[in-house]
């Protein structure tokens, strides 16, 4: 059994799906937006969406962790949201993709319940919902609008700065697009901590839930293993943190979920066309502990942010005084 299935079998957001019968629903302020609402046990898009996961899973995510690259980041240089096609393009070859709709209100109408649509869009444009945001554990009213469609946005879980400098620099256009719209690296959530996590990977971010963390990760994991990215030295400790807390095993001897993994990387054949820099060795202060002589030096040698009490951290570095040294720029 691969993540995506343990993921889904033990799912905790199963969307309402409205029906196509148009005329017997309530109606908004506006004409244009009458709506049918029709809640439904079987979802109209169906995914790896959220919900628990069990000793298996986390096993086959420790495995899948085992098997990333650890390298430094590679420069930011050339990166721009345009690399990565239109947002929420339609012309993508993965799940959802070529259906009609675009990707945000996809994922919308996955995660979220309750859910109302605009009608004469064969579902495509959701109108209001309910989302019980994974991320904070809270419940958030959705509504289409200038002032409040903003509440809920829609998460790229490897954010595509991040995954531009891990590797995504060496796929296609064709590959990217996929990237920024594969449902595995999307979730719905509070459009405040999607502002607040910005661009950080799991050693400067993790969701304020922590009963969310393990599969958040695991996520994670998943996608820079399906698109040949690497992690760097301290995301990949950040994120075997996580997993042992959550009871994941230290050790990969589980033949079966190393199987699995190897069998889940859609799409195929994503390979690196040119090695990323490698990590810079920092300098040894006194006694031997390693030192960065700015923050610059830290982020080449993958070991940034860093927090007080680990090796190179120094008050120099650390320009806000909240222990935490050299923190990734806001995207």
């Amino acid at each position: 059994m691969t993540i995506a299935t343990i993921i889904a079998a033990v799912g905790g957001c199963t969307p309402h799906v409205p029906t196509r019968t148009a005329g017997t629903g309530a109606s908004t302020t506006s004409a244009e937006f009458s709506s049918v609402t029709t809640q439904s046990s079987t979802p109209a898009r169906t995914s790896d969406v959220p919900g628990a996961i069990d000793r298996q899973a986390l096993t086959a995510a420790a495995v899948g962790l085992a098997a990333l690259a650890v390298k430094g980041r590679a420069p930011k240089t050339g990166y721009s949201r345009d690399q990565f096609g239109p947002s929420w393009s339609d012309d993508v070859n993965v799940q959802f993709g070529h259906n009609g709709c675009d990707t945000r209100n996809d994922i919308l109408l996955r995660d979220l319940t309750a859910v109302a649509v605009k009608p004469g869009t064969r579902n495509c444009v959701v109108l209001s919902g309910t989302l019980q945001d994974p991320y904070s554990g809270s419940t958030i009213a959705f509504q289409r609008g200038t002032a409040t469609s903003a509440a809920v946005q829609i998460d790229h879980i490897v954010p595509l700065s991040d995954a531009w400098q891990t590797g995504a620099q060496q796929l296609t256009a064709d590959q990217r697009r996929d990237l920024a719209n594969d449902p595995r690296n999307l979730q719905a959530t509070d459009g405040k901590l999607n502002d607040q996590k910005s661009d950080g990977d799991a050693a400067t971010w993790l969701p304020p839930n922590k009963a969310y963390r393990c599969l958040y990760v695991a996520r994670q994991v998943d996608v820079k293993r399906a698109y040949g990215l690497w992690v760097t030295l301290a995301e990949r400790d950040a994120i075997a943190r996580v997993l042992q807390s959550c009871g994941a095993a230290a050790d990969t001897e589980t033949t079966a979920a190393q199987e699995d993994m190897s069998t889940y990387t859609s799409p195929p054949a994503i390979t690196a066309t040119t090695d990323a820099p490698a990590p810079v060795a920092p300098a040894m202060g006194p006694g031997g502990s390693a030192y960065y002589p700015n923050c610059a030096a830290a982020r080449a040698a993958g070991a940034a942010p860093l927090y007080r009490g680990d090796p190179g951290y120094r008050t120099g570095l650390d320009g806000d005084g909240d222990g935490v040294a050299c923190e990734p720029k806001r995207r």
